[in-house]
């Protein structure tokens, strides 16, 4: 069963019941949450995901709620836990989707320590990927919007996630987390997205989230292999270029957007070095989306698709 075979009165019965058990990928959540607003986002954001049954193994156990005392009424805020421990503040209610997303993220980065994680997108084409590392204000998510929007299958947007054993990357498609002139500039590249209600005064800024295709979401399961790693830089009237990167600059790159690169101490070492030499490395400014996507499908026909 997927999530779009229930009706919203059944989403908002098992969201504030026993949960809402949904496979994101490699991730089993257990989703509860008391705010009807959050049902109805996730019937659109997630209507394509599978709906686990009640044998299926759980990963997190997560619940977004209205905070407890006059806080339920006034000035109203959200509440994110996860088996029951709460790891950060609550944030306005009007925040309460964007913190499912943001409670989710934290989890798989705080817990997940058999795989290598990247703070990247990842979007493949026949069985290929392209890793987008780069710090916020990048224009990483919008270029992973777009490329997605244009046959470009959503692995993730804010996490790369990395088997240490093969080297291949897993998918999750979840929705993308665009923010502030992002979501216009997508909204009109691609009218046909699904987006969330944009969410306000964030510390991010305006944020709203763009559904994963149903193509992205049908292939989670499918294997990809890493093949270039692209670290992407908007700049307004910037021409579009691709430059090859040093293998060393790369390594260091990849180290320190790898989340989990301490902990897992030399296995990290040796999943990083593996990557740089899977991958052709570049770098890539742009200002211009439509240039922008005839760069990137230029880069899947330069490379044959790997067999698997």
């Amino acid at each position: 069963m997927q999530v779009d075979q229930l009706s919203l009165a059944e989403l908002r019965a098992a969201l504030a019941g026993d949960g809402l058990r949904i496979a994101t990928g490699p991730f089993h959540c257990r989703l509860q949450s008391n705010l009807p607003e959050i049902a109805s986002e996730l019937a659109q954001s997630y209507a394509h995901h599978r709906v686990l049954g009640a044998d299926d193994f759980i990963d997190f156990h997560v619940a977004v709620k209205s905070s407890r005392g006059l806080r339920r009424w006034i000035r109203p805020q959200a509440l994110f836990t996860v088996d029951g421990v709460e790891p950060f503040t609550p944030l306005p209610r009007e925040q309460a989707v964007a913190m499912v997303e943001w409670g989710l993220n934290w989890c798989i980065t705080a817990y997940s320590n058999h795989v290598l994680i990247l703070h990247a997108a990842a979007v493949a084409r026949n069985g290929r990927t392209v890793i987008l590392p780069a710090p916020p204000g990048s224009g990483k998510s919008t270029l992973c919007a777009a490329l997605v929007q244009r046959g470009w299958r959503l692995l993730s947007d804010e996490l790369a996630i990395i088997r240490l054993d093969t080297g291949a990357m897993l998918g999750m498609a979840r929705p993308v987390n665009l923010k502030n002139a992002s979501i216009g500039v997508i909204q009109r590249f691609a009218p046909q997205a699904l987006f969330t209600a944009p969410v306000h005064d964030t510390t991010k800024g305006t944020v709203a989230l763009m559904a994963a295709p149903q193509a992205s979401v049908e292939a989670v399961d499918e294997p990809a292999w890493p093949a270039w790693m692209v670290l992407p830089r908007y700049r307004a009237g910037a021409a579009t270029r691709l430059t090859p990167m040093p293998r060393g600059e790369a390594f260091m790159k990849i180290a320190d957007n790898a989340m989990n690169y301490h902990i897992l101490a030399a296995d990290g070492f040796r999943a990083v070095g593996d990557l740089v030499d899977r991958c052709q490395h570049f770098s890539f400014e742009y200002s211009d989306l439509e240039e922008a996507m005839q760069v990137f499908d230029q880069l899947a026909a330069s490379v044959p698709a790997r067999e698997v």
